[in-house]
């Protein structure tokens, strides 16, 4: 069995990594589940289990920037994947390695939805008075989460009101994509992965992201209580977030339009039910 480990001219790596590479106890590669972005792989090893996740696919974020950003929250102690190494394949792809951290979450309730509402609190804590700022830029809110937005003035013209309304912030660290899937559990051991959206922004926008989700893809109860268990550790009003609420529901439309997203039984009811209870939207944007 080859090791795709071995192919690989690394940038940066850990003691570990170097120790690992050293080995010769590769016991098997499992395909995991992969998004739009990147290919991964679980490697598994005599003593261990580590991820290798290889952007093979159109999208080419900057791995080097989600390297030292992963290392930076790991050293706060937070709970990410500790990263292990980056570098560069055979085939002139970016390839990240951390730690194996478990499964996507395949289950809810209120005592895990109020440890997710704390974690996604701290990240926004993170202290960063002394953060090199190009680990964590700064981006132009609408013309990153809103791509191809100027095709659809509709959304547009509805979105450039409420951010003017806003009073946008781009303050903290936010993960920029808080959903499920980008939460793993291990033996009631919880990690963030998929840092590729990480950057300076809204801790209101990352909140009301993670919550539009939970409603349209877990449904309104669960949302609702998500809501709840993050408000009691953070002075927003429910009204604030209602807000942001609908400038991230018109991110989930827009991409709607533009991309094929995931959708179950239940999925269109949901939203339109958003559309319908939000006083921001209205039921003509799907």
């Amino acid at each position: 069995m080859s090791d795709p480990l071995r192919g690989v001219t690394w940038a940066e790596k850990s003691t570990e990594l170097d120790s690992l590479l050293e080995q010769n106890s590769l016991l098997s590669r499992v395909p995991l589940e992969s998004g739009l972005e990147a290919e991964v792989t679980k490697i598994c090893m005599a003593e261990s289990s580590y991820v290798l996740k290889v952007w093979n696919r159109s999208s080419k974020p900057d791995i080097k920037r989600q390297f030292k950003l992963l290392k930076v929250l790991h050293h706060q102690g937070l709970s990410v994947s500790q990263p292990l190494g980056w570098g560069i394949d055979s085939n002139k792809n970016q390839v990240l390695v951390t730690h194996f951290d478990g499964v996507p979450i395949s289950k809810v309730n209120s005592s895990i939805l109020t440890e997710l509402a704390d974690m996604l609190t701290q990240i926004h804590r993170s202290p960063i008075e002394n953060l090199d700022m190009t680990v964590v830029p700064k981006y132009d809110f609408v013309s990153y989460f809103y791509p191809a937005i100027d095709d659809h003035p509709d959304i547009k013209n509805l979105l450039t009101d409420l951010v003017d309304s806003a009073n946008m912030k781009q303050d903290c660290i936010i993960h920029g994509d808080y959903n499920l899937g980008n939460i793993l559990e291990s033996e009631g051991r919880f990690t963030i992965i998929d840092w590729t959206n990480g950057q300076m922004g809204d801790p209101r926008y990352d909140i009301a992201w993670s919550i539009i989700l939970m409603r349209i893809y877990v449904g309104e109860r669960y949302g609702s209580v998500y809501l709840s268990a993050y408000l009691k550790q953070n002075q927003y009003s429910a009204a604030e977030l209602e807000l942001f609420e609908a400038i991230a529901c018109l991110r989930w439309i827009l991409l709607n339009r533009i991309a094929i997203l995931p959708k179950g039984r239940a999925t269109i009811t949901r939203v339109k039910n958003i559309l319908k209870s939000n006083p921001h939207l209205h039921e003509h944007l799907l």
